[in-house]
């Protein structure tokens, strides 16, 4: 599957080609999603080969995380028209669960840490339905601070763990792509360092990510290409070293 990746300005005129992708893993394809009566994606289209890690970026309200909600399949937004695929498998059709099942795993801004239960209680319950994908172990081997903790009330985390916490959830079900909406969002330097460690041995163990990130420079470190999105459109889509390199592009559109 081929698909010419453009930048384009704010009137929708091409001004620039990027690539080509071949062989996409997920193929987002013209998606459009609502919540209510606001139109938030309009018309977002880009694919992502197997085992790439890819930073979608833009301002806040440029529609990042409705899109990451929308791949996800959740009830809001509602998908009014285009196509998902994953692996040759179509997500447009799905609900959220069944989804997760086929391998898509969200971990949210706010974490969906369950208050009452312990670390190894919020591991083992995200097992119990559907098909799993580490052991235990093999977390608290990537994660040997959560073993540390993993008879603490996982609430009473620090920020940095609970995003370990999050991030390891998903990773204990079967995974296929793996989407972080702001993985940085509220922790210290020196945690973002930590989760940036941990998001790059995601990437290492070849794991296709998608991650919505505010820290952009950060985020696009650790990825291989970029997709920039304005008011709820693609407005550039090409390598992440593109964007690195081009502080033009930078500041047009992210701000800094």
């Amino acid at each position: 599957m081929n698909m010419v990746m453009e930048k384009r300005n704010f009137a929708g005129e091409q001004i620039a080609v990027s690539e080509t992708v071949n062989d996409a893993f997920l193929s987002v394809r013209d998606i459009h999603a609502w919540y209510g009566e606001s139109y938030i994606v309009q018309g977002v289209s880009f694919d992502i080969r197997k085992g790439e890690v890819l930073s979608l970026l833009g301002r806040n309200g440029a529609g990042k995380t409705t899109t990451l909600r929308t791949l996800a399949r959740l009830d809001s937004p509602a998908l009014s028209q285009g196509e998902i695929w994953l692996d040759g498998e179509p997500l447009h059709t799905k609900k959220a669960f069944q989804a997760a099942r086929s391998g898509v795993q969200l971990v949210p801004e706010d974490r969906r840490i369950i208050g009452g239960l312990t670390v190894e209680e919020n591991l083992v319950l995200a097992q119990v339905a559907g098909n799993k994908g580490w052991s235990i172990e093999e977390v608290y081997d990537r994660f040997p601070r959560l073993a540390e903790r993993r008879n603490q009330e996982a609430v009473t985390l620090s920020g940095g763990e609970q995003q370990m916490l999050a991030v390891a959830r998903a990773l204990a079900r079967e995974i296929k792509v793996l989407f972080l909406d702001e993985p940085y969002e509220g922790l210290a330097p020196v945690i973002v360092q930590e989760i940036e460690k941990i998001v790059g041995q995601i990437r290492d163990l070849g794991i296709t990510t998608i991650i919505v990130e505010q820290n952009a420079v950060a985020a696009l470190r650790l990825s291989d290409r970029a997709v920039i999105m304005d008011t709820g459109q693609v407005v550039f889509s090409g390598s992440a070293q593109d964007v690195l390199d081009n502080a033009e592009l930078r500041e047009e559109y992210l701000a800094i």
